[in-house]
């Protein structure tokens, strides 16, 4: 018993080391790579301000990276966009694809009481931009393959635009209030290649298991 709970100790660090990422759920949505699924930094962030609204408690494009953590997390989770405005954030550890199916595959988690409309482009090169629709607040996902892309695609950025037309236009909050945006149909990322000491103690962990089960055997 002792050796079985060692040999799994000593698996589960060689996956956590390697990378591998576990399956998790935020607000009912299962995401298979769990936390890193979501985006990781800020590439630009372009929000409308009219006569101090929204407010500048509210405009931190910070809050729109990782999990989507409103109302639980240490800060105020979500960042407005203001009347029109956009903000274009970027995965950097994985990258969004296609699922092959009509599966959704990103998913936009939009906060707040009044719910709006966003616009949303990806781009795999922040130069040529692709419109994939409108999600229309709350949280909500987009088919990307719907648009034409596949398994094949690789994108790194994704672009939010408020609908000016839509919800309130006054307030500390104008514009849609972005918490996070998650690939659910998500890939490594672009030119990645694993670490070399990653892919040694993935190794040494397959190693482990071949000896183990051989001694089981015997």
């Amino acid at each position: 018993m002792k050796k079985v709970s060692f040999f799994l100790a000593t698996l589960i660090f060689v996956l956590g080391v390697t990378g591998v990422a576990w399956s998790a759920l935020y607000h009912g949505v299962e995401f298979p790579d769990g936390a890193a699924s979501f985006a990781d930094a800020v590439f630009s962030f372009d929000p409308v301000v009219n006569s101090g609204q929204p407010g500048a408690a509210y405009l931190e494009p910070l809050e729109a990276v990782g999990i989507p953590d409103y109302p639980e997390g240490p800060t105020l989770g979500y960042v407005s966009l203001g009347d029109g405005g956009s903000i274009t954030l970027r995965f950097t550890d994985n990258s969004l694809t296609g699922s092959g199916d009509a599966n959704l595959d990103l998913w936009i988690f939009e906060i707040g009481p009044d719910v709006e409309d966003t616009f949303v482009a990806i781009s795999k090169d922040s130069i040529m931009w692709y419109d994939v629709g409108k999600v229309f607040g709350s949280i909500s996902g987009i088919d990307i393959d719907f648009f034409g892309w596949d398994q094949t695609d690789y994108f790194s950025y994704v672009r939010l635009t408020d609908d000016g037309n839509e919800g309130a236009q006054t307030g500390e909050t104008v514009g849609a209030d972005i918490d996070a945006i998650g690939a659910i149909s998500s890939a490594p990322p672009v030119n990645a290649v694993p670490e070399p000491s990653s892919v040694f103690l993935l190794g040494i962990g397959l190693l482990g298991l071949l000896g183990f089960g051989r001694k089981i055997r015997r």
